[in-house]
């Protein structure tokens, strides 16, 4: 049977240079993620986490082995060439948000579409839609000051849903949210994984969201030292968003 890994790492190493100083962030890390998966990433600070990620979202390049994103190696491609890859293929969300602060929810979601080159009528529509399927129909022209921090995060969701992605890459999706609005966070990132078909690879600190998800890596020196495998991971509460 084909392998349906749509993230395949081989022996990847991640050196930055410092002056005279060589820091080595990941030192031959495997990795295979299989389509529809929904897996964490954990380990202390200085791990790797941040390093990997940005290796996964063709954000960076290694600096040895190589990266198959969809069988295709992405090791050594250019910069157009990566953020086409990042435009079409992959979803972003980070802790911090990243919203405009003086743009509306709206077009904050619009925003990869106008890079994509989309027209604007069809802009509007995908964005509206993705911004429904969240929960925010009732906040389409609210500025993000405007917003709560669970609502700010669900637009960045939505932000990362627009392009019709393959992977949402999580960097501590919920490190900024109140208990509440973490749980309604995860159980749209689970309802993507599991109705969307959407492969979810998220980055935390918290044991508790890592038992929400099927798999968790555990990094330690740029190295992965374990890996779990979760039978029946955490259903998360959410809440009255109707999923």
């Amino acid at each position: 049977m084909a392998s349906s890994a749509v993230i395949e790492l081989n022996d990847i190493c991640k050196v930055y240079k410092m002056g005279e100083i060589e820091v080595r962030a990941l030192c031959g890390v495997n990795l295979t993620v299989q389509a529809g998966e929904m897996m964490t990433i954990m380990g202390p600070s200085g791990s790797g986490k941040s390093t990997l990620m940005n290796i996964l979202g063709c954000l960076d390049q290694p600096t040895t082995g190589t990266y198959l994103l969809d069988k295709k190696d992405v090791s050594s491609l250019d910069d157009d060439q990566l953020a086409d890859i990042r435009n079409h293929k992959i979803g972003f969300v980070f802790q911090t948000f990243n919203l405009l602060a003086r743009t509306s929810a709206l077009e904050n979601v619009m925003l990869p579409l106008i890079y994509a080159g989309v027209g604007r009528a069809e802009r509007l529509k995908r964005a509206r839609e993705a911004l429904e399927s969240v929960g925010l129909a009732e906040r389409l022209a609210h500025t993000p000051n405007e917003l709560s921090g669970g609502q700010q995060q669900r637009v960045a969701i939505a932000r990362a849903l627009v392009n019709n992605p393959a992977i949402i890459l999580a960097d501590e999706p919920t490190g900024n949210l109140d208990s509440k609005s973490g749980a309604e966070v995860m159980a749209i990132l689970q309802w993507l994984n599991r109705y969307r078909g959407i492969t979810v690879a998220l980055v935390t600190h918290d044991p508790k969201v890592a038992q929400h998800t099927n798999r968790v890596i555990h990094l330690y020196d740029g190295l992965i030292t374990k890996e779990e495998t979760i039978a029946e991971p955490l259903i998360a509460d959410a809440g009255g968003l109707g999923l």
